[in-house]
């Protein structure tokens, strides 16, 4: 069994049924896998949600697992930007936040945006285009 952070670009594909996501998620969680979020993601995809998905945005993101934003988290990811920006790398601190969630609690992260997760130690479980 492993968890799994999910990246904010594929829980809005889940919710906009785009890519086949849900379908790729349910295997891994047929075979005993979590699926998790965090703050960071909860924020980003309430940030873009209408009204009428008021209701079944809350279900989705209330069935994952939830991984809190800490003061090791938050200096992970202040970290994690500052060494990214010197190898000329410019990084949100939304997506290292995601990072750094899932490397202080090993969990491994599921994103499509594999180019902006190229970080030493960081577990990535790259999505593929159904």
């Amino acid at each position: 069994m492993a968890v799994y952070l999910l990246d904010s670009s594929v829980i809005i594909d889940i919710l906009n049924r785009k890519r086949n996501r849900a379908a790729q998620l349910a295997q891994l969680v047929r075979e005993g896998n979590i699926l998790a979020c965090c703050a960071i993601n909860v924020a980003e995809v309430y940030a873009g949600m209408r009204p009428a998905e008021a209701e079944e945005t809350e279900r989705l993101l209330r069935s994952l697992a939830y991984y809190e934003l800490t003061w090791a988290v938050a200096r992970t990811a202040g970290r994690l930007r500052y060494h990214q920006a010197r190898r000329g790398r410019t990084h949100s601190l939304a997506d290292m936040m995601i990072a750094a969630v899932a490397l202080e609690n090993r969990l491994i992260l599921i994103t499509d945006n594999v180019k902006d997760f190229t970080i030493d130690g960081l577990t990535v479980y790259p999505l593929k285009e159904k």
